[in-house]
């Protein structure tokens, strides 16, 4: 399986407060978008999110988002390796992801870019 990077997930109360500052550390411009009533916006290698808070406290969960070359590819190395497969895959707007629990208890995501 091919790890292509991972991006920092960020629960935050305020996303218009938020990213102004995630713009200027990670020196680009958000990508914003909504997902099951939560606002996301990806800015460098950080991801902000904030919504309701059940969904939130969801979202916490989740360590990391960890980019892979394929999703497929993640779930088979994943489930030999002994990880539970919580969620997926399943599209989403910038391609498909999976949610993994690693058999030490973390929660991650993985995400590729196949449409």
């Amino acid at each position: 399986m091919d790890i292509l990077g991972a991006t920092l997930r960020i629960c935050v109360d305020d996303l218009e407060t938020a990213v102004p500052f995630y713009e200027r550390l990670a020196g680009g411009r958000a990508l914003r978008f909504e997902r099951g009533g939560v606002q996301v916006a990806a800015v460098g290698c950080f991801l902000l999110m904030s919504g309701e808070r059940a969904e939130i406290e969801v979202l916490r969960k989740v360590a990391a988002t960890i980019a892979v070359k394929d999703v497929d590819e993640a779930h088979r190395v994943l489930t030999e390796l002994g990880a539970h497969i919580v969620a997926g895959p399943v599209a989403t707007p910038a391609g498909r992801n999976l949610i993994a629990m690693h058999p030490d208890g973390a929660v991650y995501e993985y995400v590729d870019r196949n449409s």
